[in-house]
């Protein structure tokens, strides 16, 4: 089985639908939350996702951006895109944010084909927690219950990998180039893996590519990439529907 990993969407369309586009085959979809928030497109990124998703683990910004919790730990301009948000979102997609599930969720496998695999927004500890150094991931790899989390929420691609008292930070190595990328890592049986496939719609590792991954459960390895997309006419969108000018430029920073 293939199974697409999708995360931080954050309602960019350009970048959602290259992804589509590049990735080939796959058999299921697993999102890792924060659909919306920031990016200008939050109902066509819901109704692009809703109908190909086979599982969505609620994100921060899914949850705030739906009138769930307050938005007073935001800063101003995460505060100025979710109240957008909200006010654009249509009563069924709003409803439809409002109902996903919390992780950390096990998602249903194929009789016994591959690892079990465990999804999450950040921690599988704490939705809210980044995941950003070893000492933060120290704690989930320890505790978690499957071999393989896959996480999002930090917006970096890579993860962390633990066996016995190895410890290792995973990072892709793509050439940078301006065209599509995709880097292959084994995950082999006895080490625990955090893998984070990066965010489509809002990159922050230096790399305004959309980044996503596939998990091939057959041959339990993940597969990172790198996608091109039209971020004129992302930043376009932003910029028209009044949003801060800062979220239509970092698109093109990578950060």
């Amino acid at each position: 089985m293939r199974a697409l990993v999708l995360s931080d969407i954050h309602a960019n369309l350009e970048a959602l639908n290259a992804v589509l586009g590049a990735v080939g085959d796959w058999d299921v979809l697993w999102n890792l939350g924060d659909l919306v928030g920031y990016g200008a497109s939050p109902n066509e990124v819901v109704e692009a996702v809703r109908p190909i998703s086979t599982l969505v683990v609620r994100g921060n910004h899914d949850r705030v951006c739906a009138g769930l919790t307050s938005m007073a730990r935001f800063n101003p301009t995460a505060r100025a895109a979710a109240n957008w948000t909200l006010e654009k979102l249509t009563p069924d997609n709003l409803e439809w944010l409002r109902a996903l599930p919390q992780g950390p969720l096990e998602p249903a496998m194929d009789g016994a084909e591959g690892a079990k695999v465990t999804l999450a927004h950040g921690s599988p500890l704490n939705e809210d927690q980044y995941i950003l150094s070893m000492r933060d991931a120290w704690a989930p790899l320890q505790q978690m219950a499957t071999d393989i989390t896959f996480v999002g929420h930090t917006h970096v691609q890579g993860g962390f990998s633990q066996k016995d008292h190895d410890w290792h930070e995973i990072r892709p190595r793509f050439a940078g180039a301006a065209g599509s990328e995709s880097w292959t890592l084994a995950l082999p049986p006895g080490t625990r893996h955090l893998i984070n496939p990066g965010s489509v719609g809002q990159p922050r590792d230096c790399d305004w590519r959309a980044a996503a991954a596939v998990f091939d459960t057959a041959r339990c390895e993940v597969t990172y990439y790198r996608i091109p997309y039209d971020v004129p006419a992302a930043q376009a969108r932003v910029l028209t529907a009044g949003l801060p000018e800062r979220l239509a430029a970092r698109l093109s920073e990578g950060r």
